[in-house]
């Protein structure tokens, strides 16, 4: 096989479906394909998915990408790479032998509130050293949370994992870590850039089972024989560590300039930007995490984008066209109506757990395509709260935009009036799987750098705001701030 012909393939399991995608080594799209697997609650605030659903997804979706490449001119069994990018934060129990001990624990999960008390009792020192706000779905208040409520999971546990490094170790049968989802777990130190050994101890966690971290562009060993069997591939390709969704899409979407800010929407919505150093924010009003190739960056989370989409419609029985005709049959500020969407608790800038979502502002005029508006207008405005949290916001001329969940033109128009910027649309609707390959084109040692990968970096478009609709939408984003703050910290249990 020929650097030419080689082929890449990027895996990313996300929150509800698992996505694959074969580049060439120009950067090229061959094919894509996509499978839904379940996020389960058996408990109100839990958020649970039993990683076999995830092998599932991943068996689908490979084997979907791999089949629609066969119209192309490469050979799907010139794949030489294989990388991983997946959802963060949460936590996965692993036996040695990598088999889950219970459900994965998810990112959107509340059960840890209580736990992050622990945390508030560490020294400023430890604390200053992990760099980040305090949120219950990470992995060092759940790990807290099973060590106390499910010690026989934790106790059979020899592995603490990510869902991509779960992944990995079911590709290759070595459990590792990396930069990227190892910063987002609030058990890293962020400047020596390794686990932060004493709030581990201190938290009364076991050091043991946290794997060892390599780079993300960095092999972490090779497709096994039954691995590659059931994925349709050729035992011994190089798998690399990989990295969180985040990271890999600003690798899949070319962004190597410090500063420039990018926002992905799909079930979560996050405005990103690349620092040299962490430079974490003093009030805790958003992420700094390790980017996958060297550095870091800074992070602005909304909990619920898609989440919030997704709850809305089925509570007002509508499906996805009808919601989007809504943005044209209500004007601007929806007639007075205002959505919170804090249904899963709220991040940036609040990282408020217990932020409970509304419906503000009804009055008996109000029609249902008024509700939905406010829907899409809600959301937008808890982006543009949460990027106001980054300093870099203030200086940006424009704002990248990239993720799946931001399809629909009037929806990327309605996102440009309210950011009140000029959105550039990329063409990387996968883009954290499309980073994924690239990172294992460089496990590989293929000669393949970020930002020559995909050309996502060049746009499809440019949506520019609308004057007299970002005024409205200005004086509509007033009333849902003071809707969204009588709502912080409500309690609904």
């Amino acid at each position: 096989m020929t650097r030419r012909t080689a082929l890449l393939l990027g895996i990313d399991v996300g929150t509800s479906s698992s996505k694959a995608v074969i580049l060439d080594m120009q950067g090229h799209e061959v094919s894509a394909a996509s499978a839904p697997h379940p996020v389960r609650s058996p408990r109100r605030g839990w958020a649970e998915t039993d990683p076999a659903d995830w092998w599932g997804s991943v068996r689908q979706a490979v084997q979907a990408a791999l089949e629609g490449s066969h119209s192309g001119a490469e050979d799907p069994g010139a794949v030489a790479a294989v990388g991983l990018s997946g959802q963060m934060h949460g936590a996965v129990l692993a036996d040695a032998d990598g088999n889950p001990v219970r459900p994965a624990v998810l990112w959107a999960d509340e059960r840890a509130e209580k736990e992050l008390a622990r945390y508030r009792d560490l020294d400023a020192g430890s604390m200053e050293r992990l760099g980040n706000p305090l949120v219950a779905g990470m992995t060092g208040p759940v790990l807290c949370w099973l060590s106390e409520f499910e010690p026989e999971s934790y106790r059979r546990a020899t592995w603490v994992l990510q869902s991509k490094d779960w992944l990995r170790f079911r590709l290759t049968d070595h459990a590792g870590s990396e930069h990227t989802d190892a910063s987002a777990t609030l058990l890293y130190d962020l400047v020596q850039r390794r686990w932060a050994d004493e709030v581990i101890d201190a938290l009364g966690l076991r050091r043991d089972s946290m794997a060892r971290i390599g780079l993300s562009g960095e092999g972490a060993g090779e497709l096994t024989d039954s691995a590659a069997e059931a994925l349709g591939l050729r035992a011994g390709t190089v798998v690399a560590y990989g990295a969180a969704d985040v990271p890999a899409a600003l690798v899949g979407t070319g962004l190597a300039e410090p500063g420039a800010l990018q926002l992905t929407v799909g079930t979560a919505a996050q405005v990103a930007t690349l620092r040299e150093e962490p430079r974490p924010d003093k009030a805790r009003r958003y992420h700094v995490f390790a980017a996958a190739t060297g550095g870091y960056y800074a992070l602005a989370a909304v909990q619920a984008a898609g989440l919030a989409f997704e709850w809305a419609w089925g509570a007002l029985g509508c499906d996805w066209r009808c919601a989007y005709e809504a943005l044209a049959q209500s004007p601007p500020g929806a007639n007075g109506v205002s959505f919170v969407p804090h249904v899963a608790g709220a991040r940036s800038p609040s990282m408020d757990a217990r932020a409970a979502g509304a419906f503000c502002g009804l009055r008996l005029s109000n029609v249902r395509s008024d509700l939905m508006r406010s829907v899409f207008e809600g959301v937008a405005f808890s982006i543009l709260e949460a990027a106001r949290a980054l300093p870099e916001y203030e200086a940006a001329p424009q704002v990248r935009l990239a993720g799946g969940g931001t399809l629909d033109p009037a929806w990327r128009q309605l996102l440009a009036d309210v950011l009140d910027r000029p959105l550039v649309v990329l063409r990387a609707v996968n883009a954290s799987a499309r980073g994924a390959a690239v990172l294992g084109g460089l496990a590989a040692n293929l000669g393949l750098p970020p930002d020559e990968g995909p050309k996502s970096s060049v746009p499809q478009s440019v949506v520019y705001p609308r004057h007299g609709h970002a005024v409205q939408l200005a004086e509509a984003y007033g009333r849902w701030a003071g809707w969204s703050a009588a709502l912080a910290g409500r309690n609904t249990d």
